[in-house]
């Protein structure tokens, strides 16, 4: 029997339209759809469904107000956004969505996204996706980069040697309230890992991006460090050191929260050697 699926969305085009891709796709039965968040919680009462795919905006209840409902429940179905809203991404994470689909998406999107939902177990589902993700970036990542530090001699001599335009400004694109907004690298604090997506700290909010950890640090090199498979941590933005029992660090940030940034054990040596230490 294949899991049961909810379509809640206002517009009856694209419910047909995800319905027709949930077919071609093939991994799961749709057998409700709703039009908007009232309904939607009606029939979630009515039956016991393994994923609801939600759109954002909708009257009679958003898709976060019934992601907020469900969480509460002793077993609730897995969510997925599907949306042309890319703004309100951080606050679906939050609710322990397993995925956030841009429209217009294809069937090779949906199928990952549903991979990724069926193959979790329920309790930290969020936390488990973003590090599938992170891991995957750590298959191909590259060797953690130091401080930006200008080379002083060969490659023999410990020192980094970067490119010749590490110290060119990269500004990461961002969408925010329909825009696309720059985000300068050199205020970006920390990065985060989030199911195929990122988080950008900054000094006083956090921002979602559409890359992955991976695709970040290649763009960011110099000052970045691959603190974690989950982190990205600005080492421009590193306020304190503080050592963990087990051998490894964590790294308190100066963004306007201190933010704690855990570094693993594996790359704890690595960034006491950048510091000096």
């Amino acid at each position: 029997m294949r899991p049961k699926a909810l379509i809640v969305d206002d517009e009856a085009p694209a419910r047909a339209e995800l319905r027709y891709l949930l077919e071609e796709v093939g991994q799961v039965q749709v057998v409700g759809e709703a039009t908007n968040g009232e309904e939607a919680l009606l029939l979630l009462d009515s039956l016991d469904y393994d994923l609801v795919l939600l759109d954002v905006r909708m009257p009679g209840g958003s898709g976060l107000e019934v992601a907020a409902a469900l969480r509460d429940r002793p077993h609730p179905p897995k969510v997925i956004f599907t949306t042309a809203f890319p703004d309100h991404a951080v606050d679906a994470f939050d609710l322990a969505a397993v995925d956030y689909l841009l429209k217009p998406f294809d069937a090779e999107r949906l199928q990952r996204a549903l991979e990724r939902a069926l193959r979790s177990d329920g309790a930290g589902a969020g936390e488990q996706a973003a590090e599938r993700s992170a891991d995957e970036d750590s298959a191909t990542s590259p060797p953690p980069p130091g401080p930006r530090s200008p080379s002083t001699g060969p490659a023999s001599s410990g020192q980094p040697s970067w490119p010749d335009d590490a110290e060119t400004l990269v500004r990461i694109p961002v969408q925010k309230d329909g825009r696309t907004v720059l985000v300068d690298g050199d205020s970006i604090v920390y990065a985060s890992a989030a199911r195929g997506y990122s988080y950008l700290k900054l000094a006083d909010e956090r921002l979602l991006v559409t890359m992955s950890l991976n695709e970040l640090e290649r763009r960011l090199r110099g000052h970045f460090f691959r603190a974690h498979r989950s982190y990205l941590v600005n080492l421009d933005h590193v306020r304190e050191l503080v050592p963990d029992f087990q051998g490894s660090l964590v790294v308190v940030m100066d963004d306007r929260q201190r933010s704690r940034v855990e570094v693993s054990r594996r790359h704890a040596r690595e960034l006491r050697r950048r510091f000096g230490m």
